[in-house]
């Protein structure tokens, strides 16, 4: 769905004459546009240019990879290529487009994003000592000081959003507004609402006006967690804003220009949810100028001691309490265990520590019991199938039925697998997390 390797675009605007020859623009972002209007990249003066003349935007090639498409904004003198007035046309590097009367080259200088190893174990509020995240980190401080969109893809608690930030704070944008919006957390009628804003009596309870996400994220960083739960509709009204950093609000007729980069991220493969059907094709390759995949934490159990550590300090300061010590059985407890809720859990756990610790002073520090690393519930022998209780409904007995052997099945899976739960899972052919819900299901 998307090149190789990520890759950084600079792209290289030169005017060859009228009033402006010879000034350059440069930018690092997958859209351009070029005008009289100030906010525009490449800033024309010339009688023959419109305020937005036209845009120049990345898109998807028919070999999967880069492309570039050149569009007219509704200019009056108009865009041409090759001799020809275009109003939406491909463009190849090295090519001369004409704004008005202006030529202009057209220069796309593409470069990879080389992964190396960052030199500290941390990256802005990221923590993390194993190969993994050291690679992780040195893209992230490749791909910061440009406004490049990125993806984050991860499962749940790895710490998308501490990626988002810490681009943002590594970015020429970090004075500016960093705005959340977390589409799985917002009642799916109020999305729209959240993320575009809307105008007074746009509908029902709009009493005022009120701007959107990306209005308030104007010269900042707007991070949409779970994107993937966006709705079908909505996802062109997204396009537009990526394309043409304009928002038009709900109820409202005008569209208001935003300065801003977009960062995403999504538990979903959100390449999947394009061959399902149920995510744009476009909007994916838009979105994916650079890609970051966050490793869970089972697959980076050198890390878990560092993180622990760091997260005994922060919760201990949070409530001016003592930091307690981490001993060597408490650390082999927690790297034996292998954390569903990933980064997010191993935190909750440590928070629960320090307030066991803080009641209980004099005493080593308590872990507590973690789920998955708890014995699986007993195996209880197969229910005979001709039992039941006459004076039971069907319904009742149907689904007592099942229980039983539910729960004669997972603890019997449990332990052919020794309590692993992802290995379990796995023999099982069943997402992990299901598997989690089961043992607590069935906890004695």
């Amino acid at each position: 769905m998307s090149d190789p390797s990520p890759r950084l675009w600079r792209l290289e605007l030169t005017v060859r004459s009228g009033p402006d020859a010879g000034r350059r623009c440069v930018v690092d972002r997958d859209v351009v546009t070029v005008g009289k209007r100030s906010d525009c990249d490449l800033v024309l003066t010339d009688d023959t240019v419109s305020r937005q003349h036209l845009r120049i935007h990345r898109t998807r090639g028919a070999d999967g990879g880069s492309a570039w498409l050149l569009v007219d904004t509704g200019s009056t003198n108009g865009t041409w290529l090759g001799g020809a007035r275009v109003l939406e046309a491909p463009i190849e590097a090295g090519a001369v487009l004409k704004a008005g009367t202006v030529e202009i080259a057209f220069a796309p200088i593409p470069q990879t994003v080389e992964e190396f190893a960052w030199h500290e174990d941390h990256f802005g509020g990221l923590v993390g000592r194993s190969a993994a995240m050291r690679r992780l980190f040195g893209l992230l401080h490749r791909i910061a000081p440009t406004d490049a969109t990125v993806l984050v893809e991860g499962e749940t608690g790895t710490g998308k959003g501490a990626v988002a930030k810490a681009i943002h704070q590594a970015s020429a944008r970090a004075a500016g507004p960093f705005v959340v919006v977390d589409c799985g957390a917002v009642q799916r009628q109020l999305v729209e609402s959240e993320l575009f804003g809307h105008e007074r009596g746009a509908f029902t309870g709009a009493v005022a006006e009120r701007p959107g996400a990306f209005e308030r994220a104007h010269r900042g960083t707007v991070f949409v967690d779970e994107l993937g739960e966006l709705e079908l509709p909505l996802q062109p009204k997204l396009l537009r804003v990526l394309d043409a950093r304009e928002v038009q609000r709900v109820g409202g007729q005008r569209h208001l220009p935003v300065d801003l980069r977009f960062i995403a991220a999504s538990r979903r493969d959100l390449g999947r949810e394009v061959e399902r059907g149920v995510f744009r094709e476009d909007l994916f390759f838009r979105l994916s100028v650079v890609t970051v995949r966050l490793p869970p934490l089972r697959d980076r159990p050198e890390d878990i001691p560092l993180l622990a550590e760091r997260f005994l300090e922060e919760v201990a300061e949070a409530r001016g309490l003592r930091a307690p010590r981490l001993d060597a059985a408490a650390l082999d407890r927690l790297t034996a265990h292998d954390w569903p809720g990933n980064v997010r859990e191993l935190r909750n756990v440590m928070e629960r520590a320090v307030l066991l610790s803080a009641v209980r002073p004099g005493q080593r520090l308590e872990i507590g019991r973690l789920q998955s690393g708890a014995a699986a519930p007993p195996a209880p022998a197969a229910p005979d199938p001709g039992a039941f209780d006459p004076a039971s409904s069907y319904q009742a007995e149907k689904e007592r039925w099942l229980e039983q052997r539910e729960r004669a099945y997972v603890g019997w899976l449990m332990g052919q697998h020794q309590g692993n739960v992802s290995a379990a899972a796995r023999a099982a052919q069943m997402d992990r997390k299901y598997l989690h819900k089961l043992l607590k299901k069935y906890e004695t």
